[in-house]
């Protein structure tokens, strides 16, 4: 049965983690609370009893760095099996997470489920799948003020210990491992000038009036050189952009910083689903008066409407792949949410479950996000692999648990950064319609990242 210990609360989150951080392969869902739209749950832990890898080597298992069997080479059939194992019923249904996986999925993943092309070039060597089966955390819940460490009881019990002692003692002392501080050692360069982003549009153009497409979501990405710990970028990230799907992602293939603000998929226990789709763009205004016109702009935008629109009716048909015929819905359409640096226009598609389905099969029927790829789908991603000159990694793929107990909760990695030795990508993108600006959707990038790029060349 899973145990629940109670915790203090409020309890910080960043702390625990901090003191959890040494056990190896830690994982921070960060709701940033109480700053960010809609965020409830904090969720730590480490050391994963086994971790998931898979890319374009295959599939690989292991356990305390021992290569297990890798049952088959399908990544999706591995974590149905590998949560079989582990499963349990939901015993508080306002508990997310009962042990089970939690990590990323990488754009590219989408090369296990669709035939692709390979002309972009792949230069970022980092999993398209990379999850760790976690039997412990700690959870934080902020709408009912309580906090608790769960434990599986399939948990290493010398894990287990570990872990209580740290919490028992821990907290209650100032010791925090010591950290060199993040800094970059050049400025952030995209990977394309202006004229090569206005080609691209050019060219995506052409393929909307041939009838290809109605929508692509075009990326550019940043890169920089860089020193020093990755945790101390986050939280200086966190803190000018507080969003409800932050997280903080650590392994020896890299470090995921993501300050994602769009839901991507979310299972109840009774098998609800949602999704929430983000398409539609303005920046903040320097006075209340520019900040309200500009929402009052993009809510009232054709365009920007018409784009989301596009996207949830993309949605509508991934869900009902996997949902009760006739329980798909749009239970809110175009609303507008504030973030420190932009307004989004943000929608919600909704469903049920049918009987038989898991999480993880609905996750493979909707991967990746039709919110980041444009429509329809496929053709979408064929055009994005021709015009974007680097694969995305992980960029525009997800993070998030899939719960032993029939739970999952998943972003969308946006406003997301990967560091790996020494060097850092961050990404940006938009909708490209057929009456798409060049200027506009080249200046819309900036905005998206900004804040991000210029809070680490002030460190």
């Amino acid at each position: 049965m899973i145990q629940y210990q109670p915790l203090p609360y409020p309890l910080d989150a960043h702390r625990v983690f901090e003191i959890m951080r040494d056990l190896g392969e830690p994982v921070l869902l960060d709701s940033s609370h109480p700053v960010a739209h809609c965020g409830r749950y904090d969720i730590i832990s480490a050391a994963p009893d086994l971790v998931v890898r898979f890319g374009p080597e295959g599939l690989e298992i292991n356990r305390n760095d021992i290569a297990l069997d890798t049952k088959g080479d399908d990544p999706f059939a591995c974590l149905e099996q590998l949560l079989a194992e582990i499963e349990v019923p939901a015993t508080d249904p306002d508990i997310p997470f009962n042990g089970g996986f939690i990590g990323t999925f990488s754009y590219d993943l989408g090369r296990a489920l669709e035939q692709l092309p390979s002309k972009a070039q792949a230069d970022i060597n980092f999993p398209w799948l990379r999850v760790g089966r976690y039997l412990w955390a700690v959870i934080i819940d902020h709408q009912l003020q309580r906090s608790c460490l769960m434990h599986h009881p399939k948990v290493n019990e010398t894990s287990l210990q570990q872990v209580q002692q740290r919490l028992g003692h821990d907290l209650t002392t100032n010791s925090v491992r010591q950290a060199h501080p993040f800094v970059l050692t050049t400025a952030f360069v995209s990977n394309m000038d202006r004229a090569t982003y206005g080609r691209a549009l050019n060219r995506i153009d052409d393929y909307i009036h041939a009838g290809d497409c109605y929508q692509i979501n075009f990326t550019q990405r940043f890169s920089a050189s860089c020193s020093g710990d990755p945790w101390q970028a986050f939280r200086a990230l966190r803190s000018i952009a507080p969003t409800p799907f932050a997280a903080f992602i650590e392994s020896d293939d890299g470090t995921i910083l993501s300050l994602s603000p769009e839901r991507f998929i979310e299972v109840s226990s009774d098998g609800a689903v949602e999704t929430r789709p983000i398409k539609g763009t303005r920046p903040r205004g320097a006075t209340m008066e520019e900040d309200q016109r500009l929402a009052q702009q993009l809510l009232q935008s054709a365009k920007d409407r018409a784009e989301n629109l596009m996207i949830v009716d993309l949605l509508r048909n991934d869900l009902s792949k996997s949902c009760l015929p006739g329980s798909v819905n749009v239970p809110e359409l175009f609303s507008i949410e504030h973030y420190p640096n932009v307004h989004h226009m943000v929608s919600s598609v909704c469903g049920i479950l049918r009987p038989g389905v898991t999480p993880v099969q609905l996750l493979r029927d909707c991967f990746p996000g039709g919110s980041i790829t444009g429509a329809p789908k496929i053709r979408a991603m064929e055009i994005i692999d021709e015009l974007e000159p680097q694969r995305r990694s992980i960029y525009c793929g997800s993070i998030g648990y899939i719960s032993a107990c029939g739970k999952m909760d998943t972003s969308i990695t946006i406003r997301t950064l990967l560091v790996q030795k020494d060097s850092v990508h961050c990404w940006a993108g938009g909708g490209i319609v057929a009456d798409s600006d060049i200027d506009d959707e080249y200046q819309e990038c900036y905005n998206k990242v900004n804040n991000l790029l210029q809070t680490l060349e002030q460190l």
